[in-house]
């Protein structure tokens, strides 16, 4: 009785074992699929420390959510698409240079976000997770927030994709041909935010940019289109989820930091491969 009692229990806990690594490969590579496509245009358009501070306001979005006690993902979501909506406003005045708007913004909510976290007594903060990501503890909720979102965001990614690339490509003659330039450059900064926001569970406030830029500067070294591009680094970003996913599985090392260093070596591979004549 004592040993059915014992293969039970090991039953269990093997199946909860094969749920949250189950759990952590479909977040993984439902962000990576749509990272890789929006990161083409954080480094075709130059965004990447536009989306860093995005993801340093993702944690003041957290901060709020424990001290308003607030839901957790509404609330990094919401903090994430303000602040894309600040950035944006204070981009058309142009009182002072782009850079310098997205550093003094980014560093101040890092600041304001870490104390909140440091003066709220209510719960006691892993700040190492918010920092860095801890993707091996994605539960069923947190599973259902990021492929909603991911699905979202994809589907808008598609429809208007061509868009997307001619304001990319040639902002002005895509507004000559009609189209509404500062309304598609928001929705793409909105898609970007939301993005940070659900991956900020993957790899943290301080890596999720990566996640963006890596997959997507690999695709570039062996693409001619930019839908090769796109593709390609959706399929980087998923290698380096399981990659990563791998190492921390095995090694037990940080799961956020394990994917990005896996990124990482499939770009100085991919960089270090011959190419003939492709860009």
């Amino acid at each position: 009785m004592v040993r059915l009692v014992a293969i039970t229990m090991q039953t269990k806990e093997l199946i909860t074992m094969a749920d949250f690594v189950l759990y952590a490969l479909l977040a993984g590579i439902s962000i990576a699929v749509v990272a890789g496509p929006l990161g083409c245009f954080v480094v075709w358009r130059r965004m990447s420390y536009f989306g860093d501070t995005l993801a340093h306001s993702s944690l003041l979005g957290v901060a709020l959510a424990i001290l308003l006690n607030l839901q957790m993902q509404v609330a990094i979501i919401g903090s994430c698409l303000a602040f894309a909506a600040l950035l944006l406003l204070l981009e058309k005045k142009q009182a002072l240079a782009t850079d310098t708007l997205l550093g003094i913004i980014a560093h101040s909510t890092l600041a304001f976000g870490l104390m909140v976290l440091s003066i709220s007594d209510r719960v006691q903060v892993n700040l190492n997770a918010f920092l860095f990501g801890d993707l091996l503890t994605v539960t069923r909720s947190d599973l259902f927030w990021i492929v909603s979102c991911c699905l979202v965001c994809g589907v808008v990614l598609i429809l208007f994709w061509k868009r997307f690339l001619a304001i990319t490509v040639h902002r002005e003659l895509a507004m000559i041909e009609g189209l509404a330039a500062d309304r598609l450059y928001a929705l793409l900064v909105f898609l970007i935010a939301i993005l940070i926001a659900v991956a900020m569970k993957i790899v943290g406030v301080l890596l999720i940019t990566s996640l963006l830029i890596i997959p997507a500067a690999a695709a570039r070294r062996v693409s001619n289109t930019p839908e090769q591009m796109a593709l390609g680094a959706a399929i980087a970003g998923c290698l380096a989820v399981m990659g990563g996913l791998g190492l921390s599985y095995f090694w037990d090392t940080p799961a956020g930091p394990s994917i990005v260093a896996t990124a990482f070596v499939l770009f100085i591979v991919v960089y270090l491969k011959p190419t003939s004549g492709k860009r």
